[in-house]
C-alpha cells in the first residue's frame, strides 16, 4: 500500500507542479486565479467530506478508494490529451481540479479509514508517520522529475505521467488484506452523520483538534501553493527555482516525519505539537523575509519538517481516540477541517493579501499568526497541551 501510494503521489506532485505553473502562465500571472484552482480542488472535500466519511463506515473501504483511483486517472489523462491538442484554457483545468476534489472528498476518509486497519494498534503512530514520509517523499522526487519533464517535454506530459501513476496505488489496492470490513448498515445517512459527530463531541479534547487542524492548515498549507510567485516574483527566477523551492519543503518534510517516526509516542504529545506549530511560525516568517533563494530554501526545509511533524502528531491522537466502526464518520470530519482550511487560506491568500501586501508581507503575517495560535493553545484553551 505504502508502495502505490508513494508512486501516485509520485505522479501527482508532477501534475501539481505543471498545473500550477501552467495556470499562472495561461491566466497571465494572475494570483487570482492561482488560488482559485486550488480553492476548487479543495472545496469538495469541505463539502462532501462527511458524505464520503458514511461511505467509508458503511462500504469496504478498497472499493470506495478504487472508485476515487480510477476517477483521478481519467482526470489526468483528459487534461493531458487537453494540452497536447493545444486547446487548454483555465476553466478547464478549474473544472477538472473541481472533480479531482470530489473524488478526493470519497477516497481521503477511506484511505485514512483503512491505514490503521493494516497495522497493530501500537504501531499506529510509526503508520501515519510512515505514510507522511511516502506523501512527502513524494514532494521530493516530484517536483524535481515534473520540473524536469516540464523544462524538457512539457506540462503535457507531466500529466500523463501522473495518469499514469495511479496504475501503481490500483495493484497494491487489489493485492492487500484488511483485518476489519465495515457491516452492511441500512441507517440513513443523517442519522450515521449525527451518531459520528455526536461520538467526537463526546471525546475530551477533539473538538479542539478538529478546530486546530483547520486553522493550521488555513495558515500553513497556502505557502506551497504560493511558491510559484516567491519563485518568478520575489527571487526572479523560472521553473527550476520553483521545482527547488518545492523540493525543499518536501525534503524538511520528509525529515520530520522521520523524526516522529524515530521517537515514537511522546508523553504530552498534544503539547509537543504545540511547540513544533510555534517553530512553524518562526520558520515561515523567516522563509517570507529570506534575502535570497539559497537562505528561502533553507527555512523552506525547516518550515517543512515543522509542519509534518505537527500533522503526524495530531492525527496520531485524533486515530488513538477512535474505535474501527466510527474511523471513517470521525475522519471525515478531522480531514474536512484540516483539508478545508487550505482552500480559504488560497483564497484569502490569492484574491486579498497578495495583490494589497505581496508575498513575504502575506507569510510573514501568516507565521506570526501560528506563534499566536500555538501560544493560545498551551496557555488558554489547553485540552490539546494535555493529550
Amino acid at each position: 500500500m505504502w508502495t502505490g501510494a508513494c508512486t501516485s503521489q509520485v505522479g501527482t506532485q508532477m501534475q501539481t507542479a505543471a498545473q500550477s505553473w501552467l495556470v499562472y502562465d495561461l491566466s497571465m500571472h494572475s494570483s487570482f486565479f492561482l488560488g482559485l484552482d486550488q480553492f476548487l480542488g479543495q472545496i469538495p472535500i469541505v463539502l462532501l467530506s462527511l458524505l464520503g466519511g458514511v461511505f467509508a463506515d458503511r462500504h469496504d473501504r478498497r472499493r470506495v478508494l478504487l472508485m476515487s483511483q480510477y476517477l483521478q486517472m481519467t482526470c489526468a489523462f483528459l487534461l493531458a490529451t487537453l494540452v497536447f491538442t493545444g486547446v487548454v484554457h483555465v476553466w478547464h483545468i478549474l473544472c477538472l481540479s473541481f472533480v479531482v476534489g470530489v473524488a478526493q472528498s470519497f477516497g481521503g476518509p477511506a484511505y485514512s479509514a483503512l491505514v490503521p486497519s493494516l497495522v497493530p494498534r501500537e504501531q499506529l503512530q510509526n503508520a501515519i508517520a510512515l505514510n507522511s514520509i511516502q506523501f512527502n517523499l513524494a514532494r521530493v522526487i516530484g517536483p524535481a522529475l515534473g520540473g524536469i519533464a516540464l523544462i524538457k517535454l512539457g506540462a503535457a506530459w507531466n500529466f500523463t505521467f501522473n495518469g499514469i501513476s495511479f496504475v501503481a496505488v490500483i495493484i497494491t489496492l487489489y493485492m492487500i488484506q484488511t483485518t476489519f470490513v465495515p457491516a452492511k448498515s441500512r441507517e440513513p445517512i443523517m442519522t450515521s452523520m449525527k451518531e459520528g459527530i455526536r461520538f467526537m463531541r463526546q471525546q475530551p479534547g477533539m473538538e479542539s483538534l478538529i478546530v486546530l487542524a483547520f486553522l493550521m492548515t488555513t495558515l500553513g498549507f497556502p505557502l506551497i501553493g504560493f511558491l510559484v510567485v516567491f519563485a518568478e516574483d520575489v527571487f526572479h527566477g523560472g521553473t527550476q527555482t520553483f521545482t527547488l523551492l518545492l523540493s525543499c519543503s518536501g525534503a524538511g518534510a520528509v525529515t520530520g516525519a522521520l523524526i516522529v517516526a524515530g521517537i515514537g509516542r511522546l508523553k504530552r504529545q498534544g503539547r509537543s505539537a504545540l511547540f513544533m506549530l510555534a517553530m512553524l511560525g518562526v520558520f515561515t516568517m523567516a522563509f517570507a523575509q529570506s534575502p535570497s533563494a539559497p537562505v528561502a530554501c533553507a527555512m523552506l526545509f525547516l518550515a517543512g519538517a515543522s509542519l509534518m511533524a505537527v500533522f503526524s502528531m495530531i492525527t496520531t491522537l485524533v486515530q488513538t481516540i477512535i474505535p474501527d466502526n466510527m474511523r471513517g464518520r470521525v475522519m471525515s470530519v478531522y480531514n474536512l477541517a484540516l483539508r478545508g482550511g487550505g482552500p480559504v487560506g488560497s483564497l484569502l491568500v490569492g484574491t486579498v493579501m497578495i495583490p494589497h501586501f505581496h508575498a513575504p508581507v502575506t507569510f510573514t503575517i501568516a507565521g506570526a499568526l501560528q506563534i499566536l495560535l500555538a501560544v493560545y493553545f498551551l496557555t488558554v484553551n489547553r485540552r490539546v497541551a494535555e493529550l
